[in-house]
């Protein structure tokens, strides 16, 4: 099936991502029933996201004519005889009118139809709003016929699913917590017990907190100590007494050289202070990009795009400034401006440098944030605007990567577990 770009003004960008079949005309009858038959018109309307009979009915208000769409055969007919050429022209129209953003003109709209009786289009790439002009003869229609909701039933299922698979951890982590304060409160009670002999009833029990540890202080277990608790530089300079007497600490003279680069490692160099001055002051721009009155996704995504010190980084700061710059409260902050980084995280690979941009973000905050990334991952993924996909793919590069030994992975663990086994469950269903 020949395909073609969404929109008249896309039409020579050959990496423009929103696709649609070509029209495809056939003249059936003749006389006065002779009628037009637009064969692929289920799969047109399925590319723009619109229901088929609104095209339809938009070619016979423009052409005067009378059109019919059958939802059982998906069979849409327009009386009289005309060429795929024209009817191309009056698509374009119709996208122009109904399926394009007025702000950023991308497809990804969907049709709302206010209390006033009003149609608007929500953008989910730019979050602009657009007001059909209801001058325009198909909006009766419209109003009459209004669209479905555009998520399917299944979606929907899957999302009550994981809510309900929520609310069961959260109760079994309940449970779990009046357990221990039981336990507690029974110990607390009960006459201390100062030592335990080996194999009683305790110990059969699993409960092991009053267990008096004994650390080995033999020469052989301190000198294995010392070699795995320090490196192999500093194990030199630590002597063990083996008469008995205090340890004594070696110093060893270093040349100028070597104290010279030793003192330059511990501080930041140059290029890494100059890097750090310019994360601060492209985040102090973000934030007044987003603090700003008026501010609106679209105008944030064109920020984010006209920074000139790359993707990565730009995320970097964008996502600092959402979160106020505090690792404690970061989930709350990320869901408030949900819109704003669903305008910048628009596909998987912006998807992933906002999940990347969460990692350094935990690394720079500390562990307030490193606690908070399985709710803050949650509110992105809620909101629509990280996939499910890109989540899982974040993680597993993150426990193969460096950094695997990140507390953030520990930490988000749960979470995907959680999404691992609610999409098994969904299947199964299915």
């Amino acid at each position: 099936m020949a395909l073609q770009n969404i929109g008249a003004g896309n039409r020579d960008d050959a990496f423009y991502r929103y696709k649609m079949p070509r029209m495809v005309t056939k003249i059936e009858g003749r006389g006065n029933g002779i009628k037009t038959n637009v064969v692929n018109m289920v799969d047109i309307a399925k590319a723009l996201a619109r229901p088929a009979a609104y095209i339809t009915k938009y070619f016979g208000c423009e052409l005067g004519a009378q059109s019919k769409f059958d939802e059982k055969t998906g069979v849409s007919l327009v009386n009289g005889a005309h060429d795929a050429q024209k009817l191309s022209a009056l698509l374009e129209a119709f996208i122009k009118r109904y399926v394009q953003c007025y702000g950023c003109g991308n497809p990804e709209t969907d049709v709302a139809i206010s209390k006033t009786q009003t149609i608007a289009l929500h953008c989910t790439a730019c979050g602009f709003v657009s007001d059909v002009d209801m001058r325009d003869k198909l909006t009766a229609f419209v109003l009459k016929n209004p669209p479905e909701a555009r998520r399917s039933s299944a979606n929907k299922d899957k999302k009550e699913m994981r809510r309900a698979e929520k609310e069961r951890l959260r109760e079994g982590e309940a449970a779990d917590e009046g357990q221990k304060k039981l336990r507690k409160e029974t110990r607390r009670r009960a006459p201390h017990v100062a030592s335990k002999k080996h194999g009683s009833s305790e110990d059969e029990n699993g409960d092991d907190e009053e267990v008096q540890w004994q650390t080995d202080t033999s020469l052989e277990a301190a000198r294995q100590r010392i070699h795995e608790q320090l490196t192999a530089a500093t194990a030199e300079m630590v002597k063990l007494s083996i008469a008995g007497e205090p340890p004594k600490r070696i110093q060893k003279q270093q040349p100028p050289e070597a104290t010279k680069k030793s003192k330059e490692s511990n501080g930041h160099s140059p290029a890494e202070a100059a890097a750090s001055e310019a994360h601060k002051a492209l985040t102090a721009e973000m934030k007044a990009e987003l603090d700003k009155k008026g501010a609106t996704p679209r105008r944030l995504a064109a920020a984010l795009a006209a920074a000139k010190a790359g993707p990565q980084p730009a995320m970097d700061a964008l996502f600092e400034a959402a979160c106020g710059g505090a690792g404690r409260g970061m989930a709350r902050e990320l869901a408030k401006r949900a819109a704003f980084l669903g305008a910048v995280a628009h596909d998987a690979a912006s998807q992933l440098r906002l999940l990347r941009a969460m990692e350094a973000f935990c690394g720079r905050a500390g562990a307030d944030a490193s606690k908070e990334v399985a709710l803050a991952a949650k509110a992105l993924y809620d909101a629509d605007v990280v996939e499910e996909g890109c989540i899982v793919c974040w993680y597993e590069a993150g426990l193969a990567g460096a950094g695997r030994a990140s507390p953030v992975w520990k930490n988000l663990k749960p979470f995907i577990d959680w999404l691992q086994s609610a999409e098994s469950e969904s299947e199964s269903n299915e």
